[in-house]
């Protein structure tokens, strides 16, 4: 033992005295002058030259440069996105609102629209312009991420048990809110749309943005008051489900047609994408079952996780360069993964955590950067929003519940099902944005549509409430009647 305590400081100072040894005859050599000195050289000089500034100066003078690096600006971004979304959604959960109604309005706060005018040199320091585009990477990273798992939480079984009905309800809460929000486009397109938008690019987009129902929230809803059982609930999941596949779809047509610029433009794009889809359902998916399957019998779990982030990012890659936008690739992916509960959990596991947790809160909070309420500071524009609320509201919950209503449902129901399907949440924020991306949408109706977003998520739980009081009430008088 004792040896071994000898042998240790004896290894270390031999090799310690080696390396300054030859530090020190280095020391002497002379360059050739050939190389041109790098970046850091330069600043070594520079700092060296600079022998006026005393040690403590110099140290605080490199953390200041510190932290302008990007890097650790964009970490600085990240634990304040994260803190302050975890605090806004914590707020939203003690007044009954589902968490990602806090983590929207927490953008919106770090935004110019709060941040921004109250504190307008902090706003610039930890969100300059030019750091916009890391964030933006980190929040589509998350949001592919995300539609994953939105794509293996559908339950196509569930979808064919109830098909007719939700059907029939989903696709009239999609024609309806489309109709008004392209009629609405027609009124607002020679004041609101930037230039260089064609009628049809700004219609589209403004039709798919009053029709589109958030999924994961509407699902979260169901499941945290307890509906996931009732026909209510398990209707409302379903109409849910159809809408959120055939809205994607209407996405990926009207990105296609946006994108294109002609109809042969388009048109081709259009039949790319269906012969991704039909690859996709037709012979990955198969595929992807039976090499799964192997797995699970090999015992391979690393091997599941990592095939099934190939099949992602492989998916995502695809749609973005057909030009149908990655999260839908995505979500795809998803959808084509094996419905095995341990499969589904195995993966779930791995990735909700991270795009959840992580990289949504940024999602939230760009979008909240881009959202500037201070652009509507004149009346006739918050009665464009009134109009805008009013066209997304009609359209989606009176869509739903009249359909609804024709299918059998009783009024109470079919207003429950009218408030969950009007809930726009995340996938509205996405539609958005691709929007906002793409060059459709102006500052002015980007604010208006992302405040829309909110409200209608907002009122989804007060809705509900409202509902089950009602009926309480009226079985309570037919008891005593």
């Amino acid at each position: 033992m004792n040896k071994k305590l000898l042998l240790y400081p004896l290894i270390i100072g031999f090799f310690g005295c080696l390396t300054w040894f030859i530090i020190d005859q280095g020391s002497h050599l002379v360059t050739d002058g050939s190389t041109p000195a790098s970046s850091v050289v330069e600043a070594a000089t520079a700092a060296s030259a600079a022998s006026a500034h005393s040690t403590a100066e110099s140290v605080w003078l490199g953390m200041v440069q510190n932290v302008h690096h990007p890097l650790a600006l964009l970490l600085l971004q990240i634990i304040l996105i994260l803190l302050t979304a975890r605090l806004f959604g914590w707020l939203a959960n003690k007044i009954g609102q589902p968490a990602v109604v806090g983590e929207i309005v927490a953008g919106i706060c770090l935004g110019p629209s709060l941040l921004g005018m109250a504190l307008p040199s902090v706003s610039a320091f930890v969100f300059p312009a030019e750091g916009f585009k890391n964030l933006q990477f980190l929040s589509q990273i998350g949001l592919a991420f995300f539609m994953f798992v939105v794509g293996m939480e559908l339950d196509t079984h569930k979808m064919k048990n109830k098909a007719h009905d939700a059907v029939m309800i989903s696709h009239a809460s999609i024609v309806f809110p489309f109709f008004l929000g392209v009629l609405l486009a027609y009124y607002i397109y020679g004041q609101f749309a930037p230039a260089n938008v064609s009628f049809l690019s700004f219609s589209l987009f403004m039709g798919i943005a009053m029709s589109i129902t958030a999924f994961p929230v509407l699902a979260r809803i169901v499941q945290e008051r307890k509906l996931s059982s009732t026909p209510l609930g398990l209707l409302a999941i379903t109409c849910a489900a159809a809408d959120d596949v055939t809205a994607w779809c209407i996405l990926a047509v009207v990105i296609a047609i946006v994108k294109a610029g002609t109809l042969w433009t388009a048109a081709l794009t259009l039949a790319l994408s269906l012969v991704f889809l039909a690859i996709m359902l037709y012979v990955l998916k198969p595929w992807l079952a039976k090499k799964i399957a192997q797995f699970q019998r090999q015992q391979k779990e690393k091997s599941i996780v990592a095939l099934a982030f190939m099949v992602l990012l492989f998916s995502a890659w695809a749609a973005e360069v057909i030009g149908i936008h990655a999260l839908f690739g995505a979500f795809l992916a998803g959808v084509i993964m094996p419905a095995e509960v341990s499969v589904q959990k195995l993966l779930t596991d791995k990735l909700e955590d991270v795009s959840v947790l992580l990289l949504l809160p940024i999602f939230f909070v760009f979008t909240g950067l881009r959202t500037q309420i201070g652009l509507l500071g004149q009346g006739q524009l918050w009665s464009v929003f009134g109009l805008i609320m009013l066209v997304a509201v009609g359209g989606k919950l009176g869509g739903s519940a009249l359909t609804a209503k024709l299918m059998g449902q009783s009024w109470m129901d079919a207003l429950g099902i009218g408030a969950l399907m009007n809930t726009r949440g995340l996938m509205e924020l996405v539609v958005l944005n691709i929007g906002y991306d793409l060059g459709i949408l102006s500052p002015e109706i980007f604010a208006m549509l992302v405040l829309m977003a909110l409200a209608t998520t907002f009122m989804t739980g007060p809705l509900l409430d409202i509902v089950k009081k009602v009926e309480e009430n009226r079985l309570q008088a037919s008891q005593v009647g």
